[in-house]
């Protein structure tokens, strides 16, 4: 077959047609103004709400959150839709945003999914962790019990859930970490709303986790697949089992000390 040689599939393309080389790319949006990112914002507000900054029910007022970070309105909105996909942030029509309420039944639902995928990520986290990542797990539960011994919950929970996700990072499942790092930005908000009410129960609460995490840790050193996951399993359920999902009964007054002169 012969070719042409003004075939418009083989001749080569005219000057008139080769795209422009000289004009710069203009700068993505915000970038020039050192503005931040949705995903600088998203991260923010996930790390508010993993410190307890952030409580169950808290209004977030888009006027407000463009003025703390510094940009309009108009970008503060994808990051809470972002956030409501997640079920971290309810965006209810008319009234705006809030940080999320989950009920006892999401909670389980969180711990439930956490008792599935957590176990295969402990097992690839063993298949393919160095010392030096193994080395990251204890040095996060030594910050976990500083924070537990200076009084600082919020941080103390904060390294817990950390700890969860060095071990999802670290086992290379990519879509299996995403989901684990919104289950965990979810059992923030439910500690927050289910946590035993009184302070020593607490604090016994966040001690159990540090210990379970050192017995987690010494079955990876150990490579011990299946006791890890038996570990990580157990972990999960006592969390759960300290939830209080009914509210702790109010004491009744003394109508003498009320009433009286």
């Amino acid at each position: 077959m012969r070719i042409r040689a003004d075939d418009p599939m083989t001749a080569a393309p005219t000057p008139r047609r080769r795209a422009r080389t000289t004009a710069a790319e203009p700068p993505a949006e915000g970038a020039a103004a050192g503005l931040l990112s949705d995903n600088d914002m998203y991260e923010r507000m996930v790390s508010a709400i993993l410190d307890h900054r952030l409580p169950p029910g808290t209004k977030l007022v888009e006027d407000k959150l463009a003025a703390a970070f510094g940009v309009s309105r108009t970008r503060v909105r994808p990051v809470l839709v972002r956030l409501a996909n997640e079920q971290v942030v309810t965006l209810t029509p008319n009234r705006g945003a809030s940080i999320a309420q989950p009920t006892p039944e999401e909670a389980l639902e969180v711990f439930e999914a956490r008792r599935l995928i957590e176990p295969r990520l402990v097992e690839l986290f063993i298949a393919n962790a160095t010392d030096a990542h193994i080395a990251a797990l204890r040095a996060c539960v030594d910050e976990e019990e500083s924070a537990r011994a200076g009084g600082d919950m919020r941080r103390a929970i904060r390294l817990s859930g950390d700890f969860h996700l060095h071990i999802a990072q670290a086992a290379g499942h990519q879509t299996l970490g995403r989901i684990l790092r919104e289950l965990v930005s979810r059992t923030s908000l439910i500690l927050m709303t289910y946590s035993p009410s009184h302070a020593r129960e607490r604090e016994e609460a966040t001690a159990c986790g540090c210990r379970e995490h050192r017995a987690l840790i010494d079955a990876i050193r150990l490579r011990d697949a299946k006791e890890a996951a038996r570990r990580m399993l157990d972990h999960l359920a006592r969390i759960e089992t300290q939830l209080e999902f009914t509210p702790p009964a109010s004491e009744v007054p003394d109508l003498a000390t009320l009433l009286g002169a």
